[in-house]
């Protein structure tokens, strides 16, 4: 059955918006929400990053239909995977039955902070399968110890849990990530609609796990004015390749941005008021197989995208 979410953006907005944003979805019929949980925002215009582990909290007691989760979190670096542990379980608790603990490799941007450098890609896939570890031996409750090769747990137990452990998505971008996400999670999470992505999450006995995938719009009452927006406030959504996991600062982001066309813009984000381009970008990650999709609206008008959609858009995707 098809689902259609929303994801809050942390780089764009500040934190009581964000809560009222989430409050609006719930209301508008949105059944889920994924928070970015960044350090930085990929561009300085977008102004905003706001730990999302209290915003988290705020939108627990702000909300009572609305499923989230993190979209998504890295354990590794910033954050060790013990403290991921403990805030998506008392965020689960704060939340029963609502909340899912979305992770992934990562990306410069937010990890470089804390000065531990910024491993390579397939040394990130074995610390988060090492996280993976630790954070599923943590929610079994009790007082636990571990030594891998990268972290280390020492007697730690976590005591506030909730009745069952969250559900832990993974986010993947190619078919071995997929596959990764498959054995290792409850869940795929991505950002396109590769249906080799699907297959690959689905042969690895995935198929019977949830599967969810982000779609970026920039709905506007024209769309002179959707590209306008979605190339000031996003246009890093249209940098090439492995930039995005690559660039440790926003103004880097901002120097690759230089390159980005108008004609780059539009590919990567569905501009403007037309509902059938809309529901058309939707149906795309359905086809490939992902049944939990989730909208990302770019840019300050949240209010009149939330409108359009409780119009035009969700009905045609209600069961």
């Amino acid at each position: 059955m098809a689902e259609i979410g929303y994801a809050l953006s942390s780089e764009e907005h500040p934190p009581s918006d964000l809560v009222r944003f989430a409050q609006c979805a719930e209301e508008v019929g949105f059944k889920f929400a994924l928070i970015s949980d960044h350090f930085h925002p990929w561009l300085d215009r977008q102004g905003h990053s706001p730990f999302a582990w209290t915003v988290i909290g705020a939108i627990a007691h702000a909300t009572t239909r609305l499923r989230l989760g993190t979209g998504v979190t890295c354990p590794t670096v910033r954050y060790h995977p013990a403290i991921v542990a403990q805030a998506a379980a008392t965020s689960a608790a704060l939340m029963p039955g609502r909340f899912f603990l979305g992770i992934g490799s990562g990306e410069n941007l937010n990890e470089h902070i804390v000065g531990r450098g910024w491993p390579s890609a397939p040394i990130r896939i074995e610390m988060m399968d090492e996280a993976i570890d630790i954070i599923r031996l943590l929610w079994k409750g009790g007082e636990q110890s571990f030594r891998g090769k990268y972290f280390t747990i020492d007697h730690a137990r976590v005591y506030t849990l909730p009745s069952e452990p969250p559900p832990l998505y993974i986010a993947a971008a190619g078919p071995q990530a997929a596959r990764d996400a498959a054995e290792r999670g409850d869940g795929l999470i991505t950002v396109s609609p590769e249906k080799k992505v699907v297959e690959a999450f689905n042969s690895a006995g995935g198929s019977s796990k949830p599967r969810f995938g982000q779609v970026t719009v920039c709905w506007a009452s024209d769309e002179s004015s959707a590209k306008r927006t979605a190339q000031e406030w996003w246009a890093s959504a249209a940098v090439p390749g492995e930039l995005s996991q690559e660039l440790p600062l926003p103004r880097h982001f901002e120097q690759a941005t230089q390159i980005v066309r108008e004609e780059d813009i539009t590919s990567a984000i569905v501009c403007g008021p037309d509902p059938h381009k809309h529901r058309q970008a939707i149906q795309q990650y359905l086809d490939a197989g992902i049944e939990h999709v989730y909208l990302h609206q770019v840019g300050p008008d949240q209010d009149g995208f939330f409108q359009f959609y409780r119009k035009e858009i969700l009905p045609a995707f209600s069961s």
